[in-house]
């Protein structure tokens, strides 16, 4: 069954009197082409383990069982499981697990210790998921994730942003390609981009994590304002004590937190001694 088709989708929802849930981000590609490039992003074998997040209807599911060993797809929406159960019967190496993402535990008996991550994400746990995974104590060997345009822009793009910063630390992301939003029905307000996510844990610095976001959300809290201000009133520390802070890290006071890559931010951490 080809489940990418919009002539498949319809009447297969129509059926189960299911209409696509906004709550739960449900918008299913119907492009196989996009299906297959995501694939071979994925550069899968027949030994892999892939963990697939909010299978839906399972086309991408059903692409992934046939060059893996193992797939393992966790839905939240019990009647998509159903089915999935239904569609890929046939598929003897397919897991279905009904479960929120957020509250499945890794590492996790059911995988490996050595697994994928490929997925069409709802685009509203995009950054939720990509942290929860990339921070693990498990963490995947490679990720690639649908997700929404504008957030793969603020995570791979030139200028720093929260989350860029936030996957860096701990990974090495880059954009692969965009899809429009026209290639999903029902279709979304916005595009959608394939990111990949490798080199996970592999150069992480040491360093006091919480101390790290705790400074970097700070920068962050207004974006237009510059750096100085940012820390000096969000950690409640004199503008005077904050200008030394900075200095002995060599920046500038009037930079704007975009302006800020990951090492100025480590070095930043490092400084703290307040």
């Amino acid at each position: 069954m080809d489940l990418c088709s919009l002539q498949t989708i319809k009447p297969l929802l129509k059926n189960n009197n299911i209409f696509p849930s906004k709550k739960f981000g449900q918008n299913f590609l119907i492009d196989q082409g996009i299906i297959e490039k995501i694939i071979v992003s994925a550069d899968l074998n027949k030994q892999d383990t892939i963990l697939e997040i909010g299978p839906g209807l399972g086309c991408l599911t059903q692409a992934l069982a046939k060059k893996s060993k193992k797939v393992i797809a966790i839905e939240k929406d019990g009647q998509m499981v159903k089915i999935l159960k239904e569609n890929l019967g046939d598929f003897g190496n397919v897991e279905i697990i009904e479960q929120d993402i957020l509250k499945f535990p890794i590492p996790n008996p059911k995988i490996s210790n050595k697994y994928k991550v490929v997925a069409n994400l709802p685009y509203n746990i995009a950054l939720p998921v990509i942290r929860k995974f990339i921070e693990a104590n498990n963490p995947p060997q490679l990720m690639v994730l649908m997700i929404q345009k504008e957030v793969a822009q603020k995570i791979c793009g030139q200028k720093s942003s929260l989350p860029k910063i936030a996957v860096c630390l701990f990974s090495k992301p880059e954009t692969l390609f965009f899809v429009p939003k026209e290639l999903f029905f029902p279709a979304p307000k916005v595009d959608g981009a394939v990111i990949k996510i490798s080199e996970i844990q592999k150069n992480t610095p040491k360093i006091d994590a919480q101390l790290f976001f705790k400074i970097v959300k700070a920068g962050f809290a207004h974006p237009r304002k510059t750096i100085l201000n940012n820390l000096s009133a969000e950690l409640n520390i004199s503008k005077e004590k904050t200008a030394k802070w900075l200095e002995k890290t060599n920046i500038a006071c009037l930079k704007r937190p975009e302006a800020i890559n990951l090492q100025e931010w480590i070095n930043l951490v490092d400084g703290f001694d307040f």
